[in-house]
């Protein structure tokens, strides 16, 4: 049977700030569209932005690098770091903490998909390690 009812356009201009801090593109996800198993939004960074340190709870994350380039601080206690430049594909193993920092003096944009419906789903924050890192980067 074909299940043709379900479809959505999810277009552009819906936000939302995530438990991260940072405001992103509503794209499809279970909150616009229904999704279960999948979601993709879209997370602009302006310079100088940063998330908050956290992991996803048994999620997977992909997210490519639509324009820009920014750090990702990852790791236990956030020591290692890559850098994601424009069309770079990042994958983030579930239950890795991270924390994306656009430390250019340029925005960058990212598109970021998770195994889940929502990208809000099984986020754990770890303030101790945005104090860590906030320290190092001062």
């Amino acid at each position: 049977m074909s299940a043709v009812h379900g479809f959505k356009v999810v277009s552009p201009g819906q936000t939302y700030v995530g438990k991260q801090g940072i405001t992103y593109g509503a794209g499809a996800s279970a909150e616009t569209a229904g999704a279960t198993q999948i979601c993709m939004n879209v997370m602009p960074m302006p310079p100088g932005a940063r998330a908050k340190a956290h992991y996803h709870d048994k999620i997977e994350t992909i997210a490519y690098m639509l324009e820009g380039e920014c750090a990702v601080y990852y790791g236990d206690e956030l020591e290692r770091r890559i850098v994601a430049k424009q069309d770079d594909q990042v994958f983030c193993p579930a239950d890795v903490p991270h924390a994306p920092c656009n430390e250019s003096d340029k925005p960058c944009t990212w598109i970021v998909v998770h195994g889940s419906g929502s990208d809000q789903t099984g986020i754990v924050l770890l303030p101790h390690l945005d104090e860590r890192l906030a320290a190092r980067l001062a």
